[in-house]
């Protein structure tokens, strides 16, 4: 694996100020991209895809949640390419304005029965956008932090943009959990649009931050050098191939099971268990909370016993929790679904997730970092992410109503990363 020596670095309080805008800025474009998943399960399905059967409505409503994964290595071949010609910042910036203004018209479309089959078309499209720009932003979000880290700290500075991704749900979680206070045909017909035109303020908020940056010191000294990729795209696949691959399959187990635990069980446990909306939601703001304060513990921890040996830890711990998770939550239990919910996102799912980003950026070079943890993110992304809510709805409904199939889905993206982190060369703290 070929790492880059970035022994330049900025004053401690550029350190500081990088990390509150890498913070700021990706907690606020994923929380516009929750506020879709979270509001998906929940609505979409009845005001832009009203079907005789619901669960072809609930299905096509997670279809249109899946459909921007696969945009989203689009956006990631675009925004990575000019992040690694150009630079981090100003990639930054034109991936939160993509993000913000979809998510604004979002809340401002009208639903079917106002403009009948225009309204879904209008809905997958800005969606659509929203998958772009959150294809460009992890990328750029993480470098900007592990790019300015001390050198002994690289997995706790490479921790804290993961938090956005909590921080984005947990903000997203909370605003559908007051909407959802309201009588079910007011948070229907005006409710859940309030949090997505409030958004607007947010990234607003986020831009001013971005903008009062400075590119980072690894990036610097490859412009100072000429040590830039023109091609970065083509330079990583003939040159990290196998990197690729590798950050691919570690990308599995991170996201199916994330998009189970925080997505599906709000429509499973809503639906087929008969829960109450508001007990599931507060379940999942509740795991989202303790992992946001669970990932920079464990970044921090990387810097000791390593990114590979934590991660490992983590994929083998999801493996064995899939089928006692959903034993808890066939129980019928609130207090089982809180402690389930709590143990598989808030605890179990920390260590995998705050380590990824920097596993990734340790094992590609600075010419071809953007664009190599980019293709691998957002690919396997693609694969198990946006696909794990229908993917387990259907198998739901196949094999009728058995959790069984799910939780083996989840035991196999265990698998599968545990076999391509395995082949990682494992990186001295440094």
């Amino acid at each position: 694996m070929s790492q880059q020596n970035e022994a330049t670095v900025a004053p401690k309080v550029s350190h500081k100020r990088v990390l509150i805008a890498s913070l700021t800025g990706s907690s606020i474009e994923w929380f516009d991209y929750f506020l879709y998943a979270t509001t998906a399960g929940l609505v979409f399905n009845k005001v832009f895809f009203p079907t005789v059967d619901p669960v072809v409505g609930l299905m096509l409503a997670y279809l249109s949640f899946a459909l921007t994964f696969f945009i989203r290595p689009l956006g990631g071949f675009i925004f990575a390419h000019i992040g690694d010609r150009i630079g981090r910042k100003r990639t930054l910036v034109i991936t939160l304005s993509l993000m913000g203004g979809a998510t604004v018209l979002i809340g401002l479309l009208p639903g079917h029965d106002d403009i009948g089959i225009l309204a879904p078309i209008l809905l997958i499209v800005l969606r659509l956008i929203q998958g772009l720009g959150i294809g460009g932003e992890w990328g750029g979000a993480l470098l900007l932090a592990y790019e300015y880290a001390p050198k002994n700290r690289k997995g706790l500075y490479g921790s804290v943009p993961q938090m956005g991704v909590t921080i984005g749900m947990l903000l997203a979680t909370l605003a559908m959990t007051l909407m959802s206070l309201l009588p079910d045909e007011d948070f229907l017909k005006w409710g859940w649009r309030v949090p997505f035109i409030a958004s607007a303020g947010l990234v607003f908020l986020g831009l001013w931050i971005r903008n009062g940056i400075d590119e980072t010191p690894a990036f610097k000294k490859a412009k100072e050098s000429g040590d830039i990729s023109r091609m970065p795209i083509m330079e990583t696949l003939t040159t990290h191939r196998r990197e690729v691959l590798i950050a691919i399959g570690a990308k599995v187990v991170e996201t199916a099971p994330f998009y189970i635990f925080s997505t599906y069980v709000v429509s499973y446990a809503t639906g087929a268990l008969d829960f109450n909306r508001f007990d599931v939601l507060n379940a999942v703001t509740i795991a989202t909370l303790v992992t946001t304060i669970c990932i920079p513990l464990m970044g921090l921890c990387s810097d000791y016993v390593g990114r590979k040996r934590l991660f490992m830890l983590g994929a083998v711990a999801m493996g064995l929790y899939a089928f006692p998770y959903f034993m808890m939550l066939d129980s019928g239990s609130t207090t089982l679904l809180l402690i389930a919910t709590v143990v598989g996102l808030g605890i179990i799912w920390a260590p995998i997730t705050a380590v990824l980003g920097t596993m990734f950026s340790e094992i590609f070079s600075t010419r071809v970092r953007y664009t190599g943890i980019t293709l691998g993110y957002q690919i396997g992304a693609a694969l198990a992410g946006g696909t794990a809510p229908l993917i387990a709805t259907w198998l739901m409904d196949k094999y009728d109503n058995s959790w069984t199939p799910v939780a083996v889905y989840i035991v196999l993206t265990a698998v599968i990363s545990l076999f391509a982190v395995a082949t990682v060369r494992e990186q001295k703290a440094q």
